[in-house]
């Protein structure tokens, strides 16, 4: 009897190990992927900016009254050790800021490529695999390559351009009438 007991590790622990392990694993890909959403770190940083910001406070009310207290004679100069540090306390709230800023403008320009993603490729191409599931707003292949051709000559305009305003800027900045 005692040898038909299953052992912590033995064969029935190993697939309710191999689920918490493949959970742990897509947890962690889930919080990779929340990691580089600008909108979920923007939302995660409004807690720490409030926070900060209440604290960017509680520091300059503490300096005003021990700098209230030292101007009437109550305190010495001599206590200044025991005050905090606005100018840290500042700049912690600032750094938030500036990254609150960083990821407004990522999630902007992220927004932007999808619009004009959504713009200059509205539809798709129906693949072959799939025959029977063609969308009626998709593209025919002719209508893509067209759309393809478009997209190549504009780029090469714009290529053209650049390479005309770098050969101008180039030809600016040679020094003239020297032999």
């Amino acid at each position: 009897m005692a040898a038909q007991q299953q052992q912590p590790g033995g064969p029935m622990a190993q697939p309710g190990m191999q689920q918490a392990a493949s959970l742990q694993q897509q947890q962690q890909q889930l919080s990779q992927q929340q990691d580089f959403d600008p909108v979920h770190r923007f939302k995660m940083l409004i807690p720490q900016l409030k926070e900060s910001l209440q604290n960017v406070m509680k520091i300059a009310s503490l300096n005003l009254g021990h700098n209230t207290a030292i101007d009437n004679g109550m305190l010495s100069k001599s206590s200044d050790a025991t005050v905090q540090r606005f100018d840290k306390s500042l700049e912690e709230f600032y750094a938030l800021c500036d990254q609150l800023e960083l990821c407004l403008r990522l999630a902007y320009e992220c927004l932007s490529q999808s619009i004009d993603s959504a713009k200059h490729s509205p539809n798709l191409v129906p693949t072959a695999t799939k025959p029977d599931t063609v969308q009626t707003e998709s593209l025919s292949y002719a209508q893509y390559l067209g759309m393809i051709k478009s997209q190549i000559s504009c780029a090469k305009d714009i290529h053209n351009a650049l390479l005309e305003c770098s050969k101008k800027i180039a030809g600016k900045g040679q020094p003239q009438g020297i032999m």
